[in-house]
């Protein structure tokens, strides 16, 4: 192998270690190795792809949470999947939720994970509680922060699992250290301030 060539595989190898796996390419071209190489590292397994423009480093497990987001800034968790993330469920998402502004088109998502479930809603409730966390494997992603997890719970509540409702909804009111003045703030925009406060009566 050429020094040339061996410089190009550290530097990816570098690249997966700091993303998680993933690599993209404008992340590649960055690094000065031209996109031109890919199919070369692919068909000699150094690079697998995961999805347009997303691969990872044979050699690491690639954070599925991370890869879905990478190429989709308007996917945001939701629901069981950012309960998840903020350890207000117990259950690992067998598929995972995102929310999304109503307009936006899906279908790539749709196409590369089949299993994805899609909320829609209006631009101006989308970005509403929209924060960041860490995966399990470390990696940062989008999604809902507690509160707004809260909010749409509620919503939805004929929707929602009866176990994972009563569940998220006691590990919220019971933790002193959540947001209840941001709860009434979102519950007012979603106008379900009423519910909300008959919960906090309840469970507080």
């Amino acid at each position: 192998m050429s020094k040339i060539r061996e410089q190009r595989i550290e530097r990816i190898k570098k690249l997966a270690k700091q993303n998680g796996g993933m690599i993209t390419t404008s992340q590649i071209e960055k690094e000065g190795i031209s996109r031109v190489l890919i199919p070369t590292f692919i068909d000699e397994g150094i690079l697998v792809k995961e999805s347009r423009g997303i691969y990872y480093y044979a050699d690491e497990f690639p954070d599925e949470l991370q890869v879905i987001q990478a190429n989709n800034p308007k996917l945001v968790y939701s629901y069981g999947t950012a309960l998840y993330l903020w350890d207000m469920s117990d259950r690992i998402p067998h598929s995972y939720e995102i929310t999304v502004p109503q307009g936006f088109n899906a279908s790539r998502i749709k196409k590369d994970h089949k299993d994805i479930r899609i909320h829609y809603i209006k631009p101006d409730k989308w970005e509403i509680g929209i924060t960041e966390t860490q995966t399990p494997s470390g990696n940062t992603v989008k999604l809902y922060d507690r509160e707004r997890c809260i909010i749409d719970l509620i919503r939805r509540k004929d929707k929602i699992e009866k176990q994972l409702y009563l569940h998220a909804l006691r590990e919220y009111f019971a933790d002193s250290t959540t947001d209840k003045t941001a709860l009434i703030k979102y519950a007012k925009i979603f106008n379900i301030e009423n519910r909300v406060r008959d919960y906090m009566d309840i469970l507080i």
